[in-house]
Protein backbone atom coordinates (compact mmCIF):
# COMPACT_ATOMS: atom_id res chain seq x y z
CA UNK A 1 0.00 0.00 0.00
CA UNK A 2 2.81 2.48 0.70
CA UNK A 3 4.55 1.46 -2.55
CA UNK A 4 1.58 2.27 -4.79
CA UNK A 5 0.64 5.30 -2.70
CA UNK A 6 3.55 6.77 -3.14
CA UNK A 7 3.08 6.19 -7.03
CA UNK A 8 0.15 7.61 -7.15
CA UNK A 9 1.44 10.28 -5.48
CA UNK A 10 4.50 11.16 -7.72
CA UNK A 11 3.20 10.11 -11.19
CA UNK A 12 0.82 12.46 -13.93
CA UNK A 13 -2.63 10.99 -13.31
CA UNK A 14 -1.96 10.12 -17.24
CA UNK A 15 0.54 7.88 -16.58
CA UNK A 16 -1.11 6.28 -13.05
CA UNK A 17 -4.54 5.30 -14.99
CA UNK A 18 -2.83 3.42 -17.73
CA UNK A 19 -0.64 1.55 -14.97
CA UNK A 20 -4.31 0.74 -13.41
CA UNK A 21 -5.26 -1.77 -15.78
CA UNK A 22 -1.70 -3.45 -15.40
CA UNK A 23 -1.63 -3.72 -11.63
CA UNK A 24 -4.88 -5.14 -12.31
CA UNK A 25 -3.58 -7.86 -14.87
CA UNK A 26 -0.75 -8.98 -13.01
CA UNK A 27 -1.00 -12.51 -11.19
CA UNK A 28 -0.85 -10.89 -7.57
CA UNK A 29 -4.23 -9.58 -8.33
CA UNK A 30 -5.58 -13.10 -7.46
CA UNK A 31 -3.54 -12.89 -3.97
CA UNK A 32 -5.58 -9.88 -3.42
CA UNK A 33 -8.81 -10.94 -4.11
CA UNK A 34 -9.22 -13.12 -1.74
CA UNK A 35 -9.28 -10.42 0.87
CA UNK A 36 -13.52 -9.95 1.23
CA UNK A 37 -13.48 -6.52 0.93
CA UNK A 38 -11.09 -6.12 -2.22
CA UNK A 39 -13.15 -8.92 -3.94
CA UNK A 40 -16.44 -7.03 -3.77
CA UNK A 41 -15.00 -3.75 -4.27
CA UNK A 42 -13.67 -5.23 -7.34
CA UNK A 43 -15.97 -7.58 -8.66
CA UNK A 44 -19.23 -5.09 -8.09
CA UNK A 45 -21.59 -7.40 -7.31
CA UNK A 46 -24.28 -4.31 -7.27
CA UNK A 47 -22.74 -2.81 -10.72
CA UNK A 48 -21.45 -0.24 -9.21
CA UNK A 49 -18.27 1.32 -6.92
CA UNK A 50 -18.66 1.68 -2.84
CA UNK A 51 -22.15 0.30 -2.27
CA UNK A 52 -23.87 -0.08 0.81
CA UNK A 53 -22.76 -4.09 0.85
CA UNK A 54 -18.74 -3.39 0.66
CA UNK A 55 -19.57 -0.42 3.37
CA UNK A 56 -20.73 -3.15 5.74
CA UNK A 57 -17.26 -4.84 5.39
CA UNK A 58 -15.48 -1.74 6.27
CA UNK A 59 -18.31 -1.71 9.12
CA UNK A 60 -17.08 -5.30 10.14
CA UNK A 61 -20.81 -5.54 10.16
CA UNK A 62 -22.56 -8.52 11.58
CA UNK A 63 -24.59 -9.26 8.09
CA UNK A 64 -21.20 -9.69 6.45
CA UNK A 65 -19.48 -12.55 9.39
CA UNK A 66 -20.61 -15.23 7.05
CA UNK A 67 -18.92 -14.30 3.77
CA UNK A 68 -15.65 -13.57 6.12
CA UNK A 69 -15.77 -17.09 8.10
CA UNK A 70 -15.88 -18.04 4.66
CA UNK A 71 -12.40 -16.28 3.29
CA UNK A 72 -9.27 -18.68 2.57
CA UNK A 73 -6.81 -18.11 5.70
CA UNK A 74 -4.93 -15.75 3.41
CA UNK A 75 -8.11 -13.72 2.67
CA UNK A 76 -9.07 -13.52 6.58
CA UNK A 77 -5.63 -12.06 7.09
CA UNK A 78 -5.73 -9.52 4.18
CA UNK A 79 -9.03 -8.78 5.53
CA UNK A 80 -7.94 -7.97 8.83
CA UNK A 81 -5.44 -5.60 7.14
CA UNK A 82 -7.63 -3.96 4.73
CA UNK A 83 -10.53 -3.30 7.18
CA UNK A 84 -8.17 -0.98 9.39
CA UNK A 85 -6.65 0.58 6.51
CA UNK A 86 -7.06 4.73 7.45
CA UNK A 87 -10.10 5.15 5.46
CA UNK A 88 -11.61 2.40 6.46
CA UNK A 89 -11.32 3.50 9.93
CA UNK A 90 -12.76 7.00 8.91
CA UNK A 91 -15.63 5.81 7.41
CA UNK A 92 -16.48 4.11 10.65
CA UNK A 93 -15.82 7.21 12.80
CA UNK A 94 -17.89 8.65 10.26
CA UNK A 95 -21.19 6.82 10.85
CA UNK A 96 -20.76 7.27 14.22
CA UNK A 97 -20.12 10.99 13.33
CA UNK A 98 -23.47 11.03 11.58
CA UNK A 99 -25.37 9.12 14.52
CA UNK A 100 -24.40 11.82 17.06
CA UNK A 101 -25.57 14.54 14.98
CA UNK A 102 -28.81 12.63 14.49
CA UNK A 103 -29.52 12.09 18.03
CA UNK A 104 -28.70 15.82 18.59
CA UNK A 105 -31.10 17.34 16.62
CA UNK A 106 -33.69 14.84 18.52
CA UNK A 107 -32.18 16.64 21.67
CA UNK A 108 -32.54 19.89 20.09
CA UNK A 109 -36.01 19.87 18.48
CA UNK A 110 -37.95 16.97 20.05
CA UNK A 111 -40.46 14.78 18.98
CA UNK A 112 -41.23 16.31 15.50
CA UNK A 113 -37.40 16.07 14.32
CA UNK A 114 -37.39 14.93 10.64
CA UNK A 115 -34.14 13.60 8.84
CA UNK A 116 -33.16 13.22 5.66
CA UNK A 117 -29.82 10.76 4.61
CA UNK A 118 -29.13 11.34 1.18
CA UNK A 119 -27.73 8.06 -0.70
CA UNK A 120 -28.38 6.07 2.69
CA UNK A 121 -26.96 2.98 1.92
CA UNK A 122 -27.86 0.72 4.36
CA UNK A 123 -28.47 3.04 6.99
CA UNK A 124 -26.35 1.53 9.47
CA UNK A 125 -25.25 5.10 11.43
CA UNK A 126 -29.38 4.13 12.38
CA UNK A 127 -28.50 0.82 14.44
CA UNK A 128 -26.77 3.11 17.04
CA UNK A 129 -29.05 5.80 17.27
CA UNK A 130 -30.42 6.52 20.67
CA UNK A 131 -33.11 9.08 19.26
CA UNK A 132 -34.80 6.63 17.10
CA UNK A 133 -34.72 3.75 19.80
CA UNK A 134 -36.62 6.06 21.79
CA UNK A 135 -38.43 7.03 19.13
CA UNK A 136 -37.64 10.81 19.78
CA UNK A 137 -37.97 11.04 15.56
CA UNK A 138 -40.58 12.02 13.53
CA UNK A 139 -39.27 10.61 10.26
CA UNK A 140 -36.20 9.97 9.32
CA UNK A 141 -35.92 9.64 5.39
CA UNK A 142 -33.64 7.12 3.84
CA UNK A 143 -33.15 7.82 0.15
CA UNK A 144 -30.75 5.37 -1.77
CA UNK A 145 -30.69 4.60 -5.58
CA UNK A 146 -30.22 1.02 -5.06
CA UNK A 147 -33.41 -0.89 -4.87
CA UNK A 148 -31.81 -3.87 -2.76
CA UNK A 149 -30.67 -1.00 0.05
CA UNK A 150 -34.38 0.64 -0.20
CA UNK A 151 -35.55 -2.73 0.49
CA UNK A 152 -33.25 -4.06 3.25
CA UNK A 153 -33.65 -0.40 4.70
CA UNK A 154 -37.68 -1.04 4.81
CA UNK A 155 -37.05 -4.57 6.31
CA UNK A 156 -34.78 -3.74 9.30
CA UNK A 157 -36.50 -0.76 10.67
CA UNK A 158 -40.24 -1.58 9.88
CA UNK A 159 -42.00 -0.15 12.43
CA UNK A 160 -39.85 2.77 12.99
CA UNK A 161 -39.74 6.24 11.85
CA UNK A 162 -37.48 5.48 9.16
CA UNK A 163 -38.86 5.85 5.66
CA UNK A 164 -36.73 4.00 3.23
CA UNK A 165 -37.58 5.98 -0.09
CA UNK A 166 -36.03 4.85 -3.76
CA UNK A 167 -34.45 8.50 -5.59
CA UNK A 168 -31.09 10.00 -6.22
CA UNK A 169 -29.44 13.03 -6.31
CA UNK A 170 -31.76 13.72 -9.73
CA UNK A 171 -34.51 12.81 -7.41
CA UNK A 172 -33.60 15.47 -4.85
CA UNK A 173 -32.72 18.39 -7.13
CA UNK A 174 -35.93 17.89 -9.68
CA UNK A 175 -38.48 17.14 -6.23
CA UNK A 176 -36.65 18.06 -3.19
CA UNK A 177 -39.56 20.33 -2.49
CA UNK A 178 -42.22 17.58 -2.37
CA UNK A 179 -40.37 15.67 0.37
CA UNK A 180 -40.48 18.51 2.94
CA UNK A 181 -38.52 20.33 5.11
CA UNK A 182 -36.22 18.81 7.50
CA UNK A 183 -34.09 20.08 10.90
CA UNK A 184 -30.93 17.64 9.36
CA UNK A 185 -30.11 16.34 6.27
CA UNK A 186 -26.73 14.68 5.45
CA UNK A 187 -24.92 13.62 2.49
CA UNK A 188 -21.77 11.38 4.03
CA UNK A 189 -20.35 9.38 1.13
CA UNK A 190 -21.61 11.13 -1.88
CA UNK A 191 -20.27 13.89 -2.96
CA UNK A 192 -16.91 11.30 -3.59
CA UNK A 193 -18.87 11.33 -6.39
CA UNK A 194 -19.96 14.42 -7.38
CA UNK A 195 -18.14 16.84 -9.77
CA UNK A 196 -17.96 20.69 -8.12
CA UNK A 197 -21.04 21.72 -10.06
CA UNK A 198 -23.26 19.43 -9.14
CA UNK A 199 -22.16 19.43 -5.19
CA UNK A 200 -22.93 23.08 -5.73
CA UNK A 201 -26.76 22.50 -7.02
CA UNK A 202 -27.28 19.75 -4.74
CA UNK A 203 -25.96 21.51 -1.17
CA UNK A 204 -28.24 24.62 -2.61
CA UNK A 205 -31.02 22.45 -2.68
CA UNK A 206 -30.56 20.90 -0.03
CA UNK A 207 -30.35 23.98 2.31
CA UNK A 208 -33.69 25.52 0.81
CA UNK A 209 -35.36 21.81 2.36
CA UNK A 210 -33.97 23.02 5.85
CA UNK A 211 -36.16 24.36 8.29
CA UNK A 212 -34.88 27.79 10.57
CA UNK A 213 -31.77 26.63 12.06
CA UNK A 214 -31.91 23.34 10.17
CA UNK A 215 -28.22 21.56 9.35
CA UNK A 216 -26.80 20.48 6.37
CA UNK A 217 -23.76 17.87 6.76
CA UNK A 218 -21.64 16.53 3.75
CA UNK A 219 -18.66 14.19 3.74
CA UNK A 220 -15.22 13.57 1.54
CA UNK A 221 -12.75 11.64 1.73
CA UNK A 222 -9.53 13.98 1.97
CA UNK A 223 -6.77 14.56 -0.07
CA UNK A 224 -4.47 13.05 -0.24
CA UNK A 225 -5.61 9.66 1.22
CA UNK A 226 -2.82 7.57 2.02
CA UNK A 227 -4.57 4.39 0.76
CA UNK A 228 -5.75 5.29 -2.34
CA UNK A 229 -3.35 3.82 -4.51
CA UNK A 230 -4.57 0.38 -3.62
CA UNK A 231 -8.38 1.36 -3.61
CA UNK A 232 -7.80 2.13 -7.24
CA UNK A 233 -5.96 -0.87 -8.18
CA UNK A 234 -7.02 -3.49 -6.82
CA UNK A 235 -10.33 -2.39 -5.09
CA UNK A 236 -10.86 -0.22 -8.90
CA UNK A 237 -12.28 2.28 -7.03
CA UNK A 238 -12.14 5.65 -7.73
CA UNK A 239 -13.23 8.43 -5.48
CA UNK A 240 -13.03 12.38 -6.20
CA UNK A 241 -10.66 13.41 -2.83
CA UNK A 242 -10.91 16.92 -2.05
CA UNK A 243 -9.05 19.30 0.19
CA UNK A 244 -10.30 21.93 3.06
CA UNK A 245 -9.95 24.09 0.03
CA UNK A 246 -12.27 22.72 -2.24
CA UNK A 247 -14.41 22.19 0.76
CA UNK A 248 -14.95 25.37 1.16
CA UNK A 249 -15.55 26.22 -2.88
CA UNK A 250 -18.39 24.13 -2.39
CA UNK A 251 -19.76 26.24 0.37
CA UNK A 252 -19.15 29.37 -0.57
CA UNK A 253 -20.40 28.73 -3.89
CA UNK A 254 -23.72 27.64 -2.38
CA UNK A 255 -24.49 30.05 0.27
CA UNK A 256 -24.60 33.56 1.24
CA UNK A 257 -22.49 33.23 4.51
CA UNK A 258 -24.34 35.70 6.16
CA UNK A 259 -27.62 33.69 6.55
CA UNK A 260 -25.66 30.82 7.80
CA UNK A 261 -23.19 29.00 9.99
CA UNK A 262 -20.68 27.22 8.41
CA UNK A 263 -17.57 25.05 8.83
CA UNK A 264 -15.14 22.82 7.58
CA UNK A 265 -13.23 20.26 9.84
CA UNK A 266 -11.33 17.08 9.53
CA UNK A 267 -12.48 13.69 11.05
CA UNK A 268 -10.11 12.45 13.99
CA UNK A 269 -7.50 10.32 11.42
CA UNK A 270 -7.40 13.05 9.15
CA UNK A 271 -8.76 11.10 5.95
CA UNK A 272 -12.58 12.61 6.42
CA UNK A 273 -13.55 16.27 5.70
CA UNK A 274 -16.91 17.32 6.87
CA UNK A 275 -18.82 20.64 5.97
CA UNK A 276 -21.40 21.57 8.38
CA UNK A 277 -24.05 24.48 7.49
CA UNK A 278 -26.18 25.43 10.22
CA UNK A 279 -29.19 27.69 8.33
CA UNK A 280 -29.71 30.96 10.40
CA UNK A 281 -33.51 31.88 9.00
Amino acid sequence: MSHLEAMHSRLHPDVWQALIPVAQGHPIMEYFLQDPLTHWSFTKPRGYSGDAQLLDYIYCDPHVAESVANASEIGKALYSYTQNVPSCVAARERRDLLTRYVDEAADKSGPQTEVLAIAAGHLREANRSVALAERRLKRWVALDQDPQSVGLIARDFQGTAVEAVDGSVRTVLARGHKMGKFDLIYASGLYDYLQHNVAVKLTKTCLQMLKPNGTFLFANYADPNSDAGYRETFMDWVLLLRSEVDMWNIVNASVDRNTVEAQVFFGENRNVLYAVIKKLV
